[in-house]
């Protein structure tokens, strides 16, 4: 299971293991979504009333009367789907994701589109989405979900079309592939025309990774429960929008086959109610939004999203005991999100009372079991099924258009804001 993805040369620990090209290693296994240790919940709704066109002809939101709350609508079908074509953007989009160029034959799973309660979504247009990200930069920083975002949000940026006149400006955020390495720890590519730049960072559990020996490749990783990512730290200042995301790699099998210790205060932790995966997932996720949270005064131009576990849908055992998400009828389960608080409750209480917002993409997710790789990999194997990552086109689009969403709410608040401050 291609247990050591660590190459000797690189200065950054690989957090790879469990993803490759092989369907037994596309599913980043765990067990069903850790809920937090008293973690307190919480309704998060954001000012969205009536809509208006802004000056790039998009419908928005303006500043009064109504409530927006994402995470609670209605999937419906919707004809104009998929934003791009399955069988493109293969500059960008990882074929082992591309279920259109698999052997399955039911697409459906590309036509519905999410309905918040209480207000319209904003239609994508991807040449007014790059006018609005004009001299900005969008990082997305987590696991391969994380990595699904990103590859989404290409896609949907370009329409799915060839365009080569997106630079690949990796190299300025130290994204190259070191010697030896399968890939380099992320990407990050340059849309000239508007200046602005798209990028992914692979930090699979938003924690420091330390080699311990850094000349031995079977070290162990000093796992800095306390401590954002050093890729974080020290780019932070160049990104305008962070969307975060951890979940999947919290389980005993990741953290012994990537030789991750956990560390805390700078050395190994002496904590067992820490040391405790549930416990040690809660007490990262947190320190990550405080970190971040105490970092945005001085970088007002940020906007800091951090988006909620992406469900798994195995039935009858899990990735690697036969169990499988064959079904490809949508909405078998329902169609409707009525709840108002979010069913991540670590991150909905890590965020609350910060000014990190969050991304609620679980309860809506968890009605497209459809909508996974399940057994149509590219590198088909016998009995294994992928029923955690997403087909794109699908559903990790819509994750994109909420986030285009909410940029667009605060952006009309913050407007609204300084309107009042200059008629005063």
């Amino acid at each position: 299971m291609d247990t050591l993805n660590y190459s000797l040369m690189s200065v950054h620990p690989k957090e790879h293991i469990g993803e490759n090209n092989s369907p037994l290693v596309t599913t980043e296994e765990s067990k069903e979504p850790i809920k937090g240790f008293g973690a307190p919940t919480m309704n998060f709704t954001t000012s969205f009333p009536a809509e208006r066109k802004d000056n790039d002809g998009e419908t928005a939101s303006s500043s009064k009367d109504e409530v927006c709350n994402y995470a609670k609508g209605i999937w419906v079908a919707d004809s104009k789907r998929p934003l791009y074509s399955g069988f493109g953007c293969k500059r960008w989009l990882s074929q082992m994701w591309a279920c259109r160029l698999t052997q399955r034959t039911d697409f459906s799973y590309e036509e519905y589109r999410w309905q918040p309660t209480n207000c319209k979504m904003p239609e994508f247009d991807c040449s007014a989405f790059l006018r609005r990200m004009q001299d900005r930069t969008i990082a997305f920083i987590g696991d391969s979900l994380g990595r699904q975002q990103f590859q989404s949000m290409m896609c949907m940026a370009t329409g799915g079309e060839e365009t080569p006149e997106v630079e690949d400006v990796g190299r300025e955020f130290g994204l190259v592939k070191p010697h030896g390495a399968i890939r380099p720890d992320g990407w990050a590519y340059r849309f000239p025309r508007t200046n602005t730049t798209i990028l992914y960072y692979w930090s699979a559990s938003l924690s420091d990774l330390e080699p311990l020996n850094i000349t031995n490749p079977t070290t162990d990783v000093a796992m800095h429960l306390d401590r954002p990512p050093a890729f974080m730290r020290q780019y932070l200042h160049c990104f305008d929008i962070l969307v975060l995301n951890t979940g999947h790699h919290w389980n005993r099998g990741k953290l012994t086959g990537n030789h991750w210790v956990m560390y805390v205060n700078g050395k190994p932790n002496e904590d067992k109610t820490l040391a405790q995966i549930g416990n040690a997932k809660n007490f990262t996720v947190r320190s990550v939004v405080r970190w971040l949270d105490s970092e945005l005064p001085f970088h007002p131009r940020l906007k800091v999203f951090f988006r909620t576990m992406s469900p798994r849908h195995f039935k009858n055992g899990d990735w690697n005991t036969g169990g499988s998400c064959d079904n490809s009828t949508p909405l078998t389960e329902g169609s409707e999100v009525s709840q108002d608080g979010s069913s991540d409750d670590v991150v909905e209480g890590a965020v609350k009372g910060t000014r990190v917002k969050i991304l609620d993409i679980s309860a809506l997710s968890e009605l497209r079991d459809e909508g996974h790789i399940s057994r149509y990999s590219v590198k088909r194997t016998p009995g294994i099924s992928d029923c955690l990552h997403w087909c794109l086109p699908g559903i990790p689009d819509t994750w994109n258009e909420l986030l285009v969403a909410q940029l667009a709410d605060v952006r009309s608040t913050e407007n609204a804001i300084v309107q009042v401050v200059e008629t005063k």
